[in-house]
C-alpha cells in the first residue's frame, strides 16, 4: 500500500488550511455560494437537497484497516452514523455541516487520506480491480501504474480546468472486474515481446450519451504511459466543448472527431511530448512499486475449508475467490443486505470491517465499484471466523453478483440532479427477490439502477438496467436489457414505455420468468438476452 512522503502530507495539509479559511469567509458572509462553490468542489464538498455531502477519495479503492476505522469515526461523529461507498471506490457522507468540513478533512489527513480532485472538471479518482495484486489471473499489479497516474493528475496544472470531469481506469487482467472501457481513458496492462506496456482505450462513459471506449493504441510501454496520456488529455482539452456540458465529455470528441483522426492527433501530439521529458525515471516507478510488492505469505496452509455448515457454504460459494497464494481467499464482503440501502455501511459495521482486516487480511481492505469490500489477503483457514463475524454485524449476505446485489445511486433521497429514488426501488426489487434459492437458480445478473440520465447507477451496464425519470412530476422507470461492464462491454437497450415503482418490480420479475423459461444449459441471463433478442422479453413485459 501506497505512503505519503512529505510532500504529500504537506499538500495535502495545506490544502485544509486553505480550505479553513474560505469556509470562515462563507460563513461570515464574505463569500457569497457562487463565489464559495468552484472552492468547495475542489475539496469535494456539495450541495445536496438537505445538506452538504463531502466526497472521500480512496485511490483505486485501496485502504488500511487504520484508514477505514477513521471513516466510521468521522462517520459517527460528523454524519449520520453511516457513509455511502460508490461506484467510484469512494466514500460519501450525506449530512455534512458547513462548519466541520475542514475539521474532517484534518482528521482524514491524519490517516493519510483527502477529499482533492473528487469533484470538479479535473482527472478524478483513479480506478481499478479491487482483486488487484491477489487476482489469480492478472498479468501483474497494476495499482504502481494507477498511483504513478494519481501522482501525475493530482493538481497537474494543464489539466484543472478541463471542458469535463475525467475518470481513468487502469486493470491487468482478461477479466474486467472495474467497467474499463466505460471510462473516459482505460488502460489494460499487457505484455508484448517480453515488454510489460498498455493497451489505450479512450471515449468510454455513460450519461445521458452512453459509449464505449474504442481501443486507440494496442501498445503504449510501461515508460511513456505519462507522456501518451498527456497527449491524449491535450486533444481534449484543446477541443473538448465548453460551451455545452451536455457535449463536453471526450466520447462525444472521440465521436464527432472519429476514432481515426483522434487517434492520429492523439499520435501527432505523442511525437512532440515523447521528447520533453515527462515521462518519470525509471527509478520513480520501481519506487512506487515497491510501495505494493507482495506480502510475505505463508506457506504450506492448508486448502481445506470445512463446509459441514450449509449457511457458511453458501457463502463461501457465493463471497469467496480465488487469490494467487496457496491456501489464501479473497472474501468479499457485500453491502447488500435485503432490507438495507445498496453500498451503505453503519459506523459500527465499518469499525468491526477495519477490525477484520487488522487481524485477518495483512490490514488491507478494497473498495469494489459495485458499492461492496473485499478483504484481499485471507487464510481459508479463517474463513469461518469471518463469516461469524460478518452475521454478527449484518453483512455476511451470499449474494454477489446475484439479483439482489445491486448497484444504486442515492437518487432523490439526496441527490438535487436526481429525478426518482433509486434506494426505495432497490429495496422493493430486492424484498421481491428475496429468497436464496430464486436468487441461485437466476445465477449471475446484475442490476443496476440510476435516479437520473447522469447514470451514477451505471444503469446502462446493468444486464437489467433501470433510469429514473419525470414524468410531468410522477417519477417513472424505464428498463433497459442487456448491458455489461465486463471485458463483453455492452449498453442496455430501453425496453420501451416506463413504468410506476410497483410496475418496475413487475416487469423485472416477468424478464427473469422468460430467461428461466428461454435458457439454454450453462447461460446467464445476458448469455439468453444475447442469443433470443429483445422481442420474447419485451412481448412478456407489455403483452
Amino acid at each position: 500500500m501506497y505512503r505519503y512522503d512529505s510532500y504529500d502530507q504537506s499538500m495535502v495539509d495545506i490544502r485544509v488550511e486553505e480550505f479553513r479559511e474560505q469556509v470562515q469567509r462563507r460563513l461570515t458572509g464574505a463569500l457569497t455560494e457562487d463565489q464559495f462553490k468552484p472552492l468547495r468542489l475542489m475539496n469535494g464538498l456539495y450541495l445536496q437537497l438537505h445538506a452538504y455531502m463531502l466526497r472521500v477519495a480512496i485511490p483505486y479503492g485501496t485502504l488500511s484497516g487504520r484508514q477505514l476505522r477513521k471513516l466510521g469515526e468521522i462517520a459517527a461523529k460528523y454524519d449520520r452514523g453511516y457513509g455511502h461507498f460508490t461506484t467510484r471506490q469512494n466514500l460519501q457522507y450525506n449530512w455534512i455541516k458547513l462548519a466541520d468540513a475542514p475539521d474532517i478533512l484534518a482528521e482524514l489527513a491524519s490517516v493519510e487520506m483527502h477529499a482533492i480532485q473528487t469533484s470538479g472538471n479535473c482527472i478524478r479518482n483513479i480506478s481499478s480491480d479491487q482483486y488487484a495484486g491477489v487476482a489469480a489471473d492478472e498479468l501483474t499489479d497494476p495499482r504502481p501504474w494507477a498511483e504513478l497516474l494519481r501522482q501525475w493528475s493530482s493538481f497537474h496544472p494543464e489539466f484543472t480546468y478541463l471542458p469535463r470531469k475525467f475518470k481513468i481506469c487502469v486493470i491487468a487482467a482478461e477479466e474486467d472486474r472495474a467497467a474499463m472501457r466505460l471510462h473516459d481513458i482505460g488502460l489494460k496492462l499487457v505484455e508484448r515481446d517480453g515488454r510489460i506496456g498498455a493497451e489505450v482505450y479512450a471515449g468510454g462513459g455513460m450519461g445521458r450519451t452512453p459509449m464505449i471506449a474504442p481501443l486507440i493504441r494496442d501498445f503504449v510501454g510501461e515508460d511513456e504511459i505519462i507522456s501518451y496520456l498527456e497527449a491524449c488529455l491535450r486533444v481534449y482539452n484543446r477541443y473538448g466543448r465548453r460551451d455545452n456540458k451536455y457535449k463536453a465529455r471526450i466520447k462525444i470528441l472521440v465521436h464527432e472527431l472519429g476514432v481515426e483522426e483522434y487517434k492520429r492527433q492523439v499520435e501527432e501530439e505523442y511525437a512532440h511530448m515523447r521528447d520533453l521529458g515527462l515521462n518519470p525515471p525509471v527509478e520513480e516507478l520501481a519506487r512506487i512499486r515497491a510501495f505494493f510488492a507482495s506480502p510475505a505469505y505463508e506457506t504450506g496452509l492448508s486448502e481445506e475449508v470445512d463446509r459441514t455448515d450449509p449457511a457458511f457454504a453458501l457463502w463461501v460459494d457465493r463471497q469467496v475467490a480465488a487469490h494467487k497464494a496457496p491456501g489464501y481467499a479473497i472474501v468479499n464482503i457485500s453491502l447488500k443486505p435485503l432490507t438495507g440501502i445498496p453500498g451503505d455501511a453503519s459506523a459500527e459495521q465499518i469499525a468491526a470491517i477495519a477490525d477484520l482486516a487488522e487481524r485477518y487480511s495483512l490490514d488491507e481492505v478494497r473498495v469494489t465499484h459495485a458499492q461492496n469490500l473485499v478483504l484481499p489477503h485471507v487464510k481459508k483457514a479463517d474463513l469461518p471466523a469471518i463469516w461469524q463475524a460478518l452475521e454478527d454485524v449484518g453483512l455476511a449476505e451470499a449474494n454477489l453478483d446475484l439479483i439482489t446485489d445491486i448497484i444504486a445511486c442515492p437518487g432523490l433521497d439526496y441527490c438535487a440532479l436526481a429525478n426518482a429514488r433509486s434506494i426505495p426501488l432497490a429495496q422493493k426489487i430486492a424484498q421481491r427477490f428475496a429468497d436464496a434459492e430464486r436468487q441461485a437458480e437466476l445465477g449471475e445478473l446484475k442490476l443496476k439502477i440510476s435516479g437520473c440520465i447522469n447514470a451514477c447507477g451505471h444503469h446502462h451496464a446493468g444486464h437489467i438496467g433501470i433510469l429514473g425519470v419525470d414524468r410531468k412530476g410522477v417519477e417513472n422507470f424505464q428498463l433497459l436489457l442487456g448491458g455489461s461492464g465486463a471485458e463483453d462491454a455492452a449498453l442496455g437497450q430501453i425496453t420501451g414505455p416506463g413504468f410506476s415503482e410497483d410496475g418496475v418490480v413487475d416487469a423485472i420479475e416477468k424478464v427473469t420468468d422468460i430467461y428461466l423459461a428461454q435458457r439454454e444449459q450453462g447461460e446467464r441471463f445476458l448469455d439468453t438476452y444475447r442469443r433470443i433478442g429483445m422481442k420474447p422479453f419485451k412481448e412478456a413485459i407489455y403483452g
